[in-house]
């Protein structure tokens, strides 16, 4: 069988679609962050007390839907070509208006958080979009190869609760997916070494501590960046069910120190596969390192890393 896939820009986004609709995502309960400290705290997890259709929400992890919370995430661009300096615009619309919304609270420096990353979670962008008065988003974008990708924005509407929303995008061409990245606990990533200890636990709270070192030295003066030390992005393996996390504590509080360890507590909703992408910040540059783990059930054992070296990964 010829492995090369032609893809189109359509039919990247509804196999995508459909296979996360129907793969995994009606399957499992919300991604809940338990962040002690954390600025978002459960709030991406959709946590709604009330009935109807909110129930249904709070059933659904964040970046599963391209509305929800009365928000849609239009996205204009759908598609990027693969190799070349692009561009990415899109608006965050209030449904019951139909116009793009302009007001949003500012945590940790930024009015939303913007990724993009491919379906097989080899690469990842972090980005930072500028908004235009009409209320239209954009940011500069390179992808390098051609494919599916998710673009994920994060997000708190001023005076409502924060959401993720999440729409498909394409970079058409010939495209073979990469299997998912296997099993390790460090990752190298620009001369630095980042070890993953701890667990990812389904239904329950896990510690996960990351260690960075440099030549063997340990890392003790790690910058803040968007407010922190550390930020994490862990994104499920099949669906791309998305969980930002911010660590334990933050630079200034009197008890955070800047490394060479960065603490988070986080919440699978499932056992499975998921993707870790932790982004960091020294001597004036963003490094992101990448893991693959493995969430167990609340009486699993430990759980075991991966990063892949050689794979596409770019930083704030």
């Amino acid at each position: 069988m010829n492995t090369g896939l032609r893809i189109t820009v359509f039919a990247a986004a509804l196999a995508a679609t459909f296979g996360a609709t129907y793969g995994v995502g009606n399957a499992v309960g919300p991604i809940s962050p338990e962040a002690k400290g954390s600025a978002h705290g459960g709030a991406h997890a959709h946590g709604h007390e009330s009935g109807g259709h909110e129930q249904h929400e709070a059933a659904l992890p964040g970046g599963l839907e391209v509305s929800q919370g009365g928000y849609t995430l239009d996205l204009k661009t759908p598609h990027i070509e693969p190799g070349k300096a692009g561009e990415l615009r899109f608006a965050i619309v209030q449904d019951a208006t139909g116009r793009a919304a302009t007001g949003f609270e500012r945590e940790h420096g930024k009015e939303l958080l913007l990724i993009v990353a491919s379906r097989d979670l080899t690469v990842y962008r972090h980005l930072h979009p500028t908004q235009a008065a009409d209320g239209t988003w954009s940011t500069p974008v390179e992808l390098p190869k051609a494919g599916a990708y998710r673009v994920f924005a994060d997000f708190k509407p001023k005076g409502g609760e924060g959401l993720t929303l999440g729409a498909d995008l394409a970079a058409p061409g010939t495209y073979q997916p990469a299997s998912l990245p296997t099993h390790n606990t460090t990752a190298q990533v620009d001369g630095y070494e980042v070890k993953l200890g701890g667990a990812l636990a389904a239904g329950t709270g896990g510690d996960l501590k990351l260690t960075v070192t440099r030549n063997g030295t340990p890392v003790r003066d790690l910058e803040p960046y968007l407010g922190a030390y550390g930020h994490l992005v862990a994104l499920r393996a099949g669906d791309l069910a998305y969980l930002h996390v911010y660590p334990n504590g933050e630079p200034g509080d009197g008890e955070t120190k800047p490394g060479p360890e960065v603490s988070f507590m986080a919440t699978a909703p499932s056992t499975g596969m998921y993707r870790l992408f932790l982004v960091f910040k020294h001597e004036g540059k963003v490094h992101t390192a990448a893991f693959t783990v493995h969430a167990s059930g609340a009486e699993g054992g430990r759980q075991q890393t991966s990063s892949s070296e050689g794979e596409h990964h770019q930083g704030h």
